[in-house]
């Protein structure tokens, strides 16, 4: 009877435990932008994987724009895959740069940056700005931006559990002033795929300049009701649209 009890205790685990697909043809690497890690695509990275993807996370430093390519161009190289680069925020910075890699695939922007050659994040940003829109509330702190403190909750993830965003914001990762006045050298969106999420609510990169980066890099784009932390509010949809890009399937 205790034999019994054990296999069929044994096959109610094995039931309840998800299935994980068999691997695919693609990899995705995921880009975090300024202020936070790439701890921020928890989420997102079950939910890939266990559709079978072979998915990275790199961890840049957000210190200067030319080390973060370097540093997404070393995990590239780990890929066993074809890749689907992904970035956040400022990561839309680097991958415009590091997305010109051969081994990439095609380019994910999540509420991001999709800059021209010549382009900054500061030069970005002198866009004008609707009324009823916002600019990120940052504040400088010798060589390196952050948020304002008592602004970052509401700015930065205010469809986010608040438990989560006070330690985003007691956790905030300096973002250097190189990193935000480099210019793009290298677009890849000239020549890769490219696919745009565009945040209706969000209160850091205004969506004006979102649907104006879009729409001049040719990007499949969709609109998500978001706040600026879009992989933290709405993981699956995000997950659905990094899936809409890959199309090793139809190949």
């Amino acid at each position: 009877m205790k034999l019994l009890i054990s296999a069929l205790a044994a096959m109610s685990i094995a039931t309840a435990s998800p299935a994980v697909a068999a691997e695919r043809a693609v990899s995705i690497v995921l880009v975090h932008g300024a202020f936070v890690d790439g701890s921020g695509w928890k989420d997102t990275y079950d939910i890939l994987s266990n559709a079978g993807y072979e998915v990275l996370v790199v961890q840049q430093p957000t210190i200067t724009l030319r080390d973060d390519v370097a540093e997404t161009e070393r995990v590239i190289a780990k890929a066993r895959h074809p890749v689907i680069l992904v970035g956040h925020s400022y990561g839309g910075m680097i991958i415009t740069e590091a997305g010109d890699n051969p081994k990439v695939r095609s380019l994910v922007y999540l509420a991001a940056y999709a800059p021209d050659a010549g382009e900054s994040v500061s030069s970005l940003g002198e866009a004008p700005v609707p009324p009823s829109e916002h600019k990120a509330p940052v504040v400088t702190e010798g060589n390196y931006l952050l948020v304002d403190r008592d602004k970052f909750p509401t700015s930065f993830a205010a469809d986010v559990d608040a438990a989560t965003t006070r330690f985003m914001n007691a956790a905030q990762l300096p973002w250097g002033l190189q990193a935000v006045q480099t210019k793009v050298d290298r677009v890849a969106w000239k020549t890769k795929p490219t696919h745009y999420m565009v945040t209706s609510e969000d209160h850091m990169i205004p969506p004006t300049l979102q649907r104006t980066m879009a729409k001049r890099s040719g990007a499949k784009v969709t609109e998500m009701k978001s706040s600026h932390a879009v992989m933290l509010s709405h993981p699956r949809e995000v997950a659905a649209f990094i899936r809409s890009a890959d199309t090793s399937a139809t190949e």
